[in-house]
């Protein structure tokens, strides 16, 4: 065994099963895919590791694979069904979307970055994933010409409400994220219902703010 198999079979034994995920699609998925491909060479003994890594260029805007097993509990919290379409927002190099890619008929990746957008189609294709497409575009845009989605998924926290976002759920669909108010982040899910959208906190989380889900700052004059 590699060591990149070790160390993947001890981010789910030490990581992921302990925070709860009992999804064997989940794990199974998350055992399949070696994270490292999808992290700088230079980064690459870090893949494994509990912490939000960065993937961007150093020069770039900095971009970020959350924490695995955040990510494991909101993929789980977000019931991926079989037949499921699905949308990650804020893909950076592609890891969330190739594990829906493992559970769901059909995933669309955007991000800002161009390079983290190619870098995330290759591994795609060197991994065999045919159903799994990266896009460019901004977090808080969504893709709406390959909606609406069973399933959105942030790859990364956001600090507004994200509208554009919620109307590319189909009825009966589910944002997985983290959201902030400044002060406190948690993982929470919204669920649309015709034109409602309800929200449940599913547990504290902490993940970098998506590009332009910020909140605006405030004047006081």
């Amino acid at each position: 065994m590699s060591d990149f198999a070790i160390a993947r079979q001890n981010m789910v034994d030490c990581q992921v099963r302990p925070s709860d995920v009992t999804d064997n699609r989940i794990i199974d998925a998350m055992l399949a895919i070696p994270r490292e491909i999808f992290v700088p060479e230079d980064r690459r003994a870090l893949a494994y590791l509990d912490l939000d890594l960065i993937v961007s260029a150093p020069n770039a805007p900095k971009r970020v694979l959350i924490k695995p097993a955040v990510i494991a509990k909101l993929l789980q919290a977000a019931e991926i069904g079989e037949t499921d379409s699905v949308l990650v927002v804020g893909t950076a190099s592609g890891y969330t979307a190739a594990i829906a890619a493992k559970l769901a008929q059909r995933v669309i990746a955007t991000d800002p970055d161009a390079a983290l957008v190619a870098s995330a189609n290759a591994a795609f294709a060197q991994l065999g994933l045919a159903t799994a497409t990266a896009k460019l575009a901004k977090p808080a845009d969504g893709d709406a010409g390959d909606g609406p989605y069973d399933v959105i998924i942030l790859e990364g926290a956001t600090a507004i409400v994200p509208e554009t976002l919620y109307r590319q759920l189909k009825d009966g669909g589910r944002l997985a994220g983290v959201f902030s108010d400044g002060r406190v982040q948690r993982a929470t899910i919204i669920t649309r219902s015709r034109d409602d959208f309800g929200s449940r906190i599913l547990f504290d989380a902490s993940a970098p703010v998506l590009p332009g889900l910020e909140r605006t700052p405030e004047f006081a004059f």
